[in-house]
């Protein structure tokens, strides 16, 4: 009997413990139903800078409930005001713990969170929602709102370059992911109306490109790295990070997102004939051969114009400058990219 009662109070310490852990259990079941669901504070975060004039009803509902399926928390939803088109919400994103923040516009409104997001380490997503979209288009981004929001929470990390413009001898650089210059390009973006981009899309440009084909050459000098000046009539000067043009077009061949240059075409005929030989060089991707179609690669680039040109950065007009200080930030910015070749499947959602 000694020994029966002594078993038993040695094994009271070890009832009491599996008593303990069934309490702990079971509280632990009431206040969370799914135990295998993290807490709030322990999920990824993900913030969508999104311009509210380019997006279609429903889509902030579609990217909660990616995030949710997913298993991060509820994003952090940021809108941009006409002040302020994304550089300053990005930026908030990224003091709130943001692990990814969506660019939910058009190319004006991912140029502007990349400026916030450039050399901070957070990666930045794409959710296209604008007219030209021509970084998505050249990383392979699907275009439905779910399919691209699944990328950017779960696609690969690929470090790639940034455009970084200083006109007219301003104090601050401004950023770009695709092509900024002066010229006809920059005059086509300065005339084409917001209505008639929402009217008929691309189409708009190819409208106001014809109306400003029969403009005059300007005189400019390009001085690239460390090179001597060159001394050029032309109707455009393109920096690009990327090549791609709207429609699959491939405006410059060698451009890579992540090869540490910049490439550099200028586009210089004096007729409507002249722009067809020009468009057939675009189309073929001839490199040389052609005057009125010059390319160059170099990590920094200086423009300088007679008298002052239309500019753009990214698609958007910036007014006109006489001078455009350009160079290359290699690998500033972490892009999520589909890890895979985007098969082409429609979005689900």
């Amino acid at each position: 009997m000694n020994d029966w009662w002594f078993l038993a109070l040695a094994a009271l310490p070890v009832l009491g413990l599996l008593l303990a852990g069934v309490v702990v259990r079971g509280r632990r079941r009431a206040a969370d139903p799914d135990p295998l669901t993290a807490e709030p504070e322990d999920r990824p975060l993900a913030a969508v800078v999104v311009n509210p004039t380019k997006v279609e009803p429903g889509t902030r509902a579609r990217i909660e409930s990616v995030c949710t399926g997913l298993g991060w928390a509820d994003p952090l939803w940021l809108e941009t005001t006409v002040e302020d088109p994304g550089t300053g919400q990005a930026a908030l994103a990224v003091e709130k713990g943001a692990d990814v923040v969506l660019a939910c516009g058009g190319d004006g409104t991912v140029r502007s969170v990349a400026e916030a997001l450039a050399g901070t380490g957070v990666a930045m997503g794409l959710v296209p929602a604008g007219t030209g979209n021509l970084l998505a288009r050249t990383v392979g981004t699907p275009d439905g709102v779910v399919a691209a929001t699944r990328v950017a929470l779960t696609g690969d990390d690929r470090p790639i370059d940034v455009g970084r413009i200083r006109i007219d001898g301003a104090e601050e650089e401004r950023v770009f992911l695709v092509m900024a210059g002066t010229g006809f390009d920059a005059a086509i973006m300065e005339s084409t109306p917001e209505t008639l981009k929402g009217r008929v899309g691309p189409l708009a440009y190819v409208i106001s490109g014809l109306r400003a084909m029969r403009g005059r050459r300007m005189r400019v000098t390009l001085t690239l790295d460390d090179g001597p000046p060159l001394r050029r009539r032309t109707r455009t000067v393109l920096c690009g990070n990327s090549g791609t043009l709207l429609g699959g077009l491939v405006l410059m061949p060698r451009a890579t997102v992540d090869d540490g240059v910049l490439d550099v075409v200028s586009l210089a005929p004096s007729t409507v004939a002249g722009w067809v030989a020009v468009a057939l060089r675009v189309i073929t991707r001839q490199r040389r051969g052609d005057r009125r179609v010059e390319h160059w690669q170099a990590r920094s680039i200086v423009i300088r114009s007679e008298s002052p040109q239309p500019c753009q950065v990214d698609g958007d007009p910036v007014g006109d400058a006489r001078e455009l200080a350009i160079r290359v930030d290699p690998h500033a910015l972490i892009l999520r990219v589909p890890d895979v070749a985007p098969p082409g499947t429609p979005d689900p959602g």
